[in-house]
């Protein structure tokens, strides 16, 4: 923990957003790269933490790079893709390979609460600088690891990708159009759920660590993450030896639950329960439409594929083909789960979207504005910061060095000679 003068006075440095957050004086040493790290500790970054980016001085986080770019005239442009995941850090540049940069990170984990990483297991072992290492530094360190296959397993030192989590979480073979290929999910949903998974950890960890005075190893795997992602597909396994094939947008077993074509793109209905199906025929179909067939009445009859092909679709389409998105969601949004399903562009223009701060803007200097997602987490006494900037690389170097570590100005020159920072 670091006291609330300090926090402040480093937090200024780093364009933070106001307010302290509910992790307020809790450090968090994040060197790591790319998605799942970075998420992790950006949303502890969010939520109040002091979050010091590590990167080497020559070989930054290559998402630096990614697209989108922000311009500004005669310059290099900055990563919307970076920034998204990497605000209210501060950033440090260190070269863990040299003696002198392993002694510095030691002095920051000494003064730190967390220490985030996202290397192949291993990695920060051979550098020296391995969770035993660390925590015999500071006993009450939470080390978290986030890793393709964790840090134990006959898989441990494979290096993955989002995809290798989804191939070898089971969701990949259960996504895609009925009948047809596994198909990845239009997203880095492994990446992103190890994140999450990263975050309660830590979060439990320094709980515990704060009662006790204990650190302990956060050990989190993509593919476990995004085993826990894949519904009943376990239990249907295990308990029927069932194994789960793609559907396209039906469920195994919930119907009317799925995509339906209207007049002018697809909507979400899912009103499988007897009570939203009655207030469904009540509300899109003829007066006959309920009362003429008791025999869709109950819920596990519709749930019946023959029944559900022959009459439930059939009638439902009959209903959505002739009224547009925003007709069918004036009509029964507020009635029976039925949403329109919307691109990103009608997503960030949503009002519900912007009733809920989830796109949000920060104004990067020389760049101009930049607009991306929020924070889900809303809390009414120490809302999430949301709004802070994504550090060049190594633009609080000095500051943290000086004010946190207590190096002398000419120590951080001498380390910057060496090309150690």
């Amino acid at each position: 923990m670091i006291d609330d003068e300090l926090r402040a006075r480093l937090e200024a440095l780093g364009g933070m957003d106001a307010g302290p957050g509910s992790l307020a004086g809790v450090v968090v040493v994040d060197v790591t790269r790319v998605v799942a790290g970075p998420y992790c500790s950006m949303i502890l970054a969010d939520l109040g933490a002091t979050v010091i980016k590590v990167e080497h001085p020559d070989d930054p986080d290559y998402t630096r790079t990614f697209p989108p770019l922000l311009e500004r005239e005669g310059g290099e442009g900055f990563s919307g893709f970076f920034a998204q995941y990497n605000r209210n850090k501060l950033g440090v540049s260190l070269n863990l390979r040299h003696p002198e940069g392993k002694t510095a990170l030691e002095r920051l984990v000494a003064k730190a609460d967390v220490l985030v990483e996202n290397f192949r297991p291993g990695t920060m072992d051979r550098l020296g600088l391995g969770h035993e290492h660390l925590g015999s530094i500071n006993p009450r360190l939470v080390y978290a690891a986030l890793s393709g296959y964790g840090q134990t397993g006959p898989y441990r030192g494979r290096p993955a990708y989002d995809n290798s989590a989804q191939a070898t979480g089971g969701l990949w073979s259960m996504n895609g159009p009925a009948g047809g290929p596994p198909t990845r999910v239009g997203t880095i949903i492994g990446d992103l759920a190890a994140s999450l998974y990263g975050v309660i950890g830590v979060l439990a960890a320094v709980r515990h660590a704060e009662r006790t005075g204990e650190g302990q190893l956060v050990d989190v795997s993509q593919q476990d993450s995004v085993l826990t992602l894949t519904e009943n597909a376990v239990v249907s396994y295990t308990t029927e030896g069932v194994v789960p094939v793609p559907l396209g947008n039906q469920h195994p077993f919930v119907r009317p639950y799925e995509l339906f074509a209207c007049q002018d793109g697809y909507v979400f209905f899912g009103g499988y329960t007897d009570k939203f199906w009655k207030i469904s025929c009540e509300t899109f179909g003829s007066a006959d439409d309920y009362a003429a067939n008791p025999d869709l009445h109950r819920m596990a009859d519709r749930f019946d594929a023959v029944v559900y092909a022959q009459q439930v679709k059939p009638m439902v389409e009959r209903w959505f083909a002739g009224r547009t998105k925003a007709e069918l969601e004036a009509l029964a949004g507020d009635l029976v789960p039925l949403s329109a399903v919307k691109d990103i562009a009608e997503v960030v223009a949503d009002p519900q979207i912007a009733a809920r701060d989830m796109v949000v803007e920060a104004e990067y200097e020389g760049y101009g504005p930049l607009r991306t997602f929020g924070s889900p987490v809303k809390l009414d006494r120490t809302p999430p910061r949301a709004r802070g900037l994504a550090p060049d690389t190594g633009e609080h170097t000095d500051a943290v060095f000086r004010d946190l570590l207590g190096y002398a100005t000419d120590e951080i020159e001498a380390l910057r000679t060496a090309g150690t920072i």
